[in-house]
């Protein structure tokens, strides 16, 4: 299979499994990686780790249980005790926890109505999170590639951070456009922050790669830790991603590059900050914290993708382990 059908492919899928439920991402065959081994050298607690809840209480993609037991399976080995949270956000179920995570929410019901522009959260819950913060909490929030952004924004304006919404993408290094992103020490793209630096050389992270996300605005105080380039950008829907990788490949295309694109330049995919009190992680990609197998059969083929933490040659896993560090205030 050529690299610009399995980009199609990879793109549709995407798009699929936002909006649809999660028997439809099965059937397709976006998979767990059962061989990827959540090993830490160096665990950050021995005993009595602090609580970290993973949101499920809102029709999430990635959860504790699913998507994301590759990075649930990482902190424990880490030492931290490691909940589903179910419940909607407030005082009570925000009790006891040290940090959030809340990863791909969606409002199932309007998407399958064919709305993408709902928020996943209600205002008092958005509420009830920022106040936690403020007083002492820490937040990672995981918001990636559309429809993820919308049911997120709400949330994510109680901190100050606007999301893009779209689909990020940058030139391609061969031709056309990728969205895949990688962010490194030779490209410039890695800010500076404990989180990158570790708590010692060990433990610098010196490259991560994104699977397909969107951008997220850079509120004052807050540090960049994946910068996207200059020459970033933004599509609205497949199809327009689509059109810009067309237009960027050939001279023939009926469309300009960049006409069906915003650009992305001052604008980051991950984030970090202090609110109150309390610390805050805001990403624009989710897949880099998940490790996954993406199946494709054609011709009686079968082609596996790895997604996330088990890529080879990144440092997503220990960017993990970092950003955890961080907001559970290990790192400062």
């Amino acid at each position: 299979m050529d690299k610009q059908k399995l980009r199609t492919i990879l793109r549709a899928f995407s798009w699929a499994i936002c909006v649809l439920a999660p028997v439809l991402a099965r059937a397709q065959q976006q998979i767990v990686d059962p061989d990827f081994q959540p090993i830490v050298e160096r665990p950050a607690y021995t005993r009595g780790g602090p609580t970290v809840a993973i949101d499920e209480a809102h029709s999430n993609f990635h959860t504790a249980g699913g998507q994301y037991a590759p990075f649930a399976a990482l902190l424990t080995k880490d030492g931290y005790h490691v909940i589903p949270s179910t419940g909607e956000f407030s005082d009570a179920t925000l009790r006891g926890t040290r940090v959030l995570v809340v990863a791909n929410a969606r409002n199932l019901k309007a998407l399958l109505a064919g709305d993408i522009t709902k928020p996943a959260f209600t205002e008092m819950e958005c509420d009830s999170v920022r106040d936690w913060v403020r007083n002492g909490g820490s937040l990672l929030l995981i918001a990636d590639h559309a429809p993820y952004g919308n049911a997120a924004e709400n949330l994510a304006q109680r901190f100050g951070v606007t999301m893009g919404k779209g689909w990020a993408f940058d030139r391609a290094p061969t031709a056309g456009i990728t969205t895949q992103l990688v962010f490194s020490r030779d490209n410039g793209l890695l800010g500076e922050h404990p989180i990158l630096k570790g708590r010692n050389a060990s433990e610098a992270v010196r490259i991560v790669r994104s699977f397909t996300g969107q951008s997220l605005s850079v509120p004052r105080g807050a540090s960049i830790l994946m910068k996207l380039s200059s020459t970033a950008r933004e599509a609205a829907t497949p199809n327009d991603l689509d059109a810009e990788d067309a237009a960027m490949r050939t001279s023939d295309s009926k469309e300009a590059f960049g006409s069906r694109s915003t650009s992305d330049a001052g604008r980051a995919q991950g984030i970090a900050f202090a609110f109150g009190q309390g610390r805050v992680v805001v990403l624009g990609e989710a897949a880099l914290f998940s490790a996954q197998l993406l199946r494709v059969t054609e011709g009686g083929q079968q082609r596996d993708s790895k997604i996330g933490m088990n890529f080879p040659g990144t440092d997503d896993r220990q960017f993990a382990l970092n950003v955890m560090h961080w907001l559970s205030r290990i790192l400062n």
